[in-house]
């Protein structure tokens, strides 16, 4: 997710969100935005980057987000949820989409009508987060809402919130009929949940968590490769909250999260994983 204006913008920190793996196939680019005109100069610019989609982001619930008009902030003026849209879909031969969540409060819960704003501005996929933008990530997800979406849509319907495991997943599918959902805060940490579901969804049985082994050993391969993006200094700086992430569930884990808190080079980490992984509880 990035800043349409930061894009129009050339603004640095926006710009280094857009790298793009060598090993990615796939690339979508999500933009906030609360005005149409910028949202296309964005498209413009964004072009050069060759994104296979881009998606408009009305879900958004973090306050400076929310204070310029962008993110949830659209679900309350579904107008213009079409007209972004619209001008997105000038500029591109890419398919354009978007993400909503159900509704600003418990009193306006209007998704039908902002995914019929979308589809009028060309939407050609809808995803829906359904918890409402006062909710943030608090409560359940309200899988009956996307069951009623999908119902109504003429595009694909996919499905996001309180997905943490493939059997979620699962539950999310049965009881919506979605065409397809997207993980976000059940992936952190846990790169394996996606291989996970695959495999469950074409009929083989749950696999077991990933080892303690597998875990911090993938999380020192992420290090690595973020040292290679932004240099050792911010690399290990913005790895402490995945190490974190990495070691939820783990036995011991709370050690290690206290210690991963405090690593400033990768050989703290690599000797922190050391010394955990020669535990009895971690082979």
């Amino acid at each position: 997710m990035v800043s349409a204006e930061g894009i129009v913008r050339d603004n640095e920190k926006t710009l280094e969100l857009l790298h793009r793996g060598d090993n990615e196939k796939l690339f979508a680019v999500q933009i906030f935005v609360s005005d149409p005109a910028t949202a296309a100069k964005a498209v413009r610019k964004l072009t050069v980057h060759r994104p296979d989609l881009f998606d408009l982001n009305c879900g958004c619930s973090v306050p400076k987000v929310l204070k310029g008009g962008c993110g949830a902030a659209l679900l309350r003026v579904p107008y213009k949820i079409t007209a972004i849209l619209q001008a997105m879909r000038e500029e591109t031969e890419r398919p354009v989409t978007v993400k909503l969540r159900s509704g600003w409060d418990q009193n306006s819960i209007n998704y039908l009508d902002c995914a019929g704003a979308a589809e009028q501005g060309g939407a050609a996929m809808v995803c829906l987060h359904p918890r409402t933008r006062s909710q943030g990530f608090s409560g359940r997800a309200r899988l009956d809402d996307l069951r009623v979406l999908k119902m109504h849509c003429t595009v694909p319907v996919i499905g996001s919130g309180d997905l943490f495991s493939p059997v979620d997943a699962l539950k999310m599918f049965q009881a919506s009929n979605c065409d397809g959902i997207m993980y976000a805060r059940g992936a952190l940490g846990n790169p394996f949940i996606f291989t996970a579901t695959k495999k469950l969804l074409r009929g083989a049985r749950e696999a077991a968590p990933a080892s303690a082994r597998l875990r911090l050993e993938t999380a020192l391969q992420q290090l690595r490769h973020t040292v290679e993006l932004m240099g050792e200094q911010r690399a290990c700086k913005e790895m402490r909250k995945h190490f974190c992430y990495y070691s939820k569930g783990i036995t011991g884990g709370a050690e290690l999260r206290a210690l991963a808190v405090r690593a400033r080079s990768i050989e703290d980490y690599e000797n922190l994983v050391e010394r955990f992984l020669h535990q009895d509880s971690f082979t």
